[in-house]
């Protein structure tokens, strides 16, 4: 059985001290060989100098490939136009389209309301020159009107110019592999347009069910009661949190999986513990 590809996200640091601790986290995970970084990108662009920041610094450190995030709601298209100019000058290939959040107070959508809109615009602006990544919900988006309303709006990004797509996090492989399904009875080919498995690591109680309830993200039922009981055994909690996660990667690894991606929170544990485990070094 061969090796799923891996790679992770990171989140612009705040302060020149959390840039710091960033870039030495990523010479840490990036001695794992991983695919690619992904570099977040906040609601209606409000961390774009901080994650052009990032990028650029990542671009200057390391042979592995740098992903930036890029939203478009609220955005226009001549400020996503520069962008795409500027990361190809940087000589990156690879961006994750979003949607993203509009930003508070500000009511327009912007030329390119949806992540399908933004597909389409940068084919029409750079070709073939990026392989490009967007979002899918084995547990469907929180704002969808249904799951066939969400499994038509992720055909319709593949159809547009995707070439694969970055689940939200989950902790049921069923839920993985029935998106994985309906997508190929939808007629995507998932070996030529991979669902990469979002995988997110636990390591926090509170932090985890506010992603999870903010994202529309299912957290089992046994696993939330568990977390409860440990109460503040930090320590109780990141050892029931690997198990959890190692046999979900496991059991994704046994289905075929091409590719995980970890939301790393800017960590090297437990992602490396995770990685290494698992057997996805080289």
């Amino acid at each position: 059985m061969s090796k799923p590809a891996f790679s992770f996200e990171f989140f612009p640091a705040k302060t020149e001290q959390g840039h710091e601790k960033l870039l030495s986290t990523y010479d840490e995970l990036n001695k794992l060989s991983p695919s690619y970084f992904s570099v977040t990108y906040g609601a209606g662009g409000s961390t774009r100098s901080r994650t052009l920041d990032i990028v650029q610094a990542l671009c200057t450190r390391g042979d592995t490939g740098v992903a930036p995030h890029m939203s478009c709601i609220g955005d226009d298209k001549s400020e996503i136009a520069e962008l795409l100019t500027h990361y190809k000058s940087l000589g990156i290939n690879r961006i994750v389209a979003l949607r993203g959040d509009l930003p508070s107070g500000q009511v327009g959508m912007g030329e390119l309301p949806f992540a399908l809109d933004l597909v389409k615009f940068i084919r029409e602006h750079s070709g073939d020159h990026f392989r490009i990544e967007v979002a899918a919900y084995p547990e469907m988006h929180p704002q969808a009107r249904s799951f066939d309303f969400d499994i038509d709006n992720l055909v319709n990004k593949f159809q547009a110019g995707a070439d694969a797509a970055i689940t939200q996090f989950f902790y049921n492989a069923d839920s993985y592999l029935y998106l994985r399904d309906t997508l190929e009875k939808r007629g995507v080919d998932t070996v030529a347009k991979p669902l990469v498995a979002g995988i997110m690591p636990i390591t926090n109680s509170s932090n985890l069910v506010r992603f999870a309830d903010s994202c529309g993200a299912d957290i089992p039922r046994y696993v939330r009661k568990q977390l409860a009981d440990f109460g503040d055994d930090s320590k109780a909690i990141r050892e029931f949190g690997f198990d959890v996660v190692y046999r979900l990667c496991e059991r994704l690894i046994s289905e075929g999986v091409p590719a995980m991606h970890f939301y790393s929170m800017n960590k090297v544990e437990p992602n490396k513990r995770l990685v290494e485990a698992l057997g996805l070094t080289a």
